[in-house]
C-alpha cells in the first residue's frame, strides 16, 4: 500500500494513477488521516436488461392511501 499526503499526491499524480491501475492500493492522506483511496474504474461487462426484476418487487394495495394521522385533512 502506498500512502501519500495531499501535496505529494499533487506532485506524483500520474505515478499514483499508474500504481492504482496495476492493482496497488493508493491512499491520499492529510495530517496522517486517510482521506481517499485511488481505485481503477471497472466497466460493466454485461448490459442491463430492462425488466430483469419482474416479479421480485411488489407494492401494497394501500400504498398511496393517506396515513391514519392525516384522516382529518382528507
Amino acid at each position: 500500500m502506498t500512502q501519500v499526503n495531499v501535496s505529494e499526491a499533487k506532485a506524483r499524480f500520474s505515478e499514483l494513477i499508474k500504481k492504482a491501475l496495476t492493482g496497488e492500493e493508493v491512499v491520499i492522506a492529510r495530517d496522517g488521516k486517510r482521506l481517499v483511496k485511488l481505485v481503477p474504474v471497472v466497466e460493466r461487462r454485461t448490459k442491463r436488461r430492462p425488466g430483469s426484476a419482474t416479479g421480485e418487487i411488489w407494492m401494497s394495495e394501500d400504498f398511496d392511501a393517506a396515513l391514519p394521522d392525516f384522516d382529518e385533512y382528507s
